[in-house]
């Protein structure tokens, strides 16, 4: 029987913005009976200890993980890979092993491979931010935030009610997701956006190259449109590399409606291009974002 998330000891691998936020959540809620945070660097592995984010602190892959219920890896995605691998004879028999990468497919694919007595769930909380590391990592950051739950078909109903628990506990909203699934679906809402928007910023630094003014006259459109576009590059590459067939669909749908609205514009069709036009604003106008 798995334990309640109270009496489980959670390892977090991985002190960025992600990680170090879960910690300090479970930390501040007294949610669980340890936190336990492993950084590589040491000056994190320190921040961590003296913000009092975790209970117990280091950089040694192994000693952190040692006996603990949960382990949850939030590092980029081939990392999180590459260290199932790396810990899975260690786990102890009944441990629920999470992660936070931003694609599933890969991921799960590895969990299938960790050892039988060890409980798999993916998991994706979507609340990342344009900025990274310990420093940006916040309280509350899960409040109101979907997160995406992959269990495997080996997953228990046990592990995947303690896995929702968690989520719970910190103020998410728990969502089962097949991988497949998941991947096709952020494909669409965040991995589309952050090529869309490293594409405009790239487009406007050539304006720039010609006349730096255009920076001066930059205003909240194109803040709003490149904000994704100052992400972690290497955390992206990670996210690109794993998901590339889903995203290299939601590119070619991207550039076929790019490509209608220039035909529109070129061919001075005024009354086509406000339908279509039209048709995104409602679109947009439909959607309602959770308040956070």
């Amino acid at each position: 029987m798995t334990k309640p998330l109270k009496d489980c000891s959670v390892a977090v691998v991985g002190l960025g913005l992600m990680g170090a936020s879960l910690c300090m959540d479970l930390k501040e809620g007294n949610l669980c009976r340890e936190v336990r945070g492993v950084a590589r660097r040491t000056r994190t592995v320190l921040d961590a200890f003296f913000a009092h984010a975790v209970d117990l602190a280091t950089n040694d892959l192994q000693t952190g993980i040692l006996g603990a219920d949960i382990v949850i890896l939030a590092t980029p995605v081939r990392t999180i890979i590459a260290t199932l691998e790396e810990i899975g004879p260690r786990l102890w028999p009944g441990a629920l092993v999470m992660d936070m990468g931003s694609t599933k497919g890969d991921i799960c694919a590895a969990m299938a491979h960790l050892p039988a007595g060890v409980q798999p769930v993916g998991g994706h909380p979507m609340c990342g931010k344009e900025t990274a590391g310990f420093e940006a990592a916040e309280c509350g950051l899960y409040r109101n935030a979907t997160w995406v739950l992959s269990p495997l078909p080996r997953t228990s109903p046990d592990a995947l009610a303690l896995a929702t628990e968690l989520a719970l506990a910190v103020g998410a909203r728990p969502l089962v997701l097949e991988p497949e699934r998941h991947d096709r679906l952020v494909a669409s809402i965040s991995h589309l956006p952050f090529l869309v928007a490293s594409a405009l910023t790239a487009a406007v630094a050539e304006v720039g190259a010609d006349d730096p003014t255009v920076w001066d006259v930059a205003a909240g459109g194109f803040r709003d449109t490149s904000r994704v576009a100052a992400s972690d590059t290497q955390m992206f590459l990670d996210i690109l590399m794993t998901n590339r067939a889903a995203v290299l669909a939601q590119v070619e749908r991207f550039q076929a409606h790019l490509g209608a609205l220039h035909d529109l514009l070129a061919s001075n069709d005024e009354a086509a291009l406000r339908k279509m036009l039209a048709a995104s604003q409602q679109a947009r106008a439909s959607w309602k974002p959770r308040q956070r």
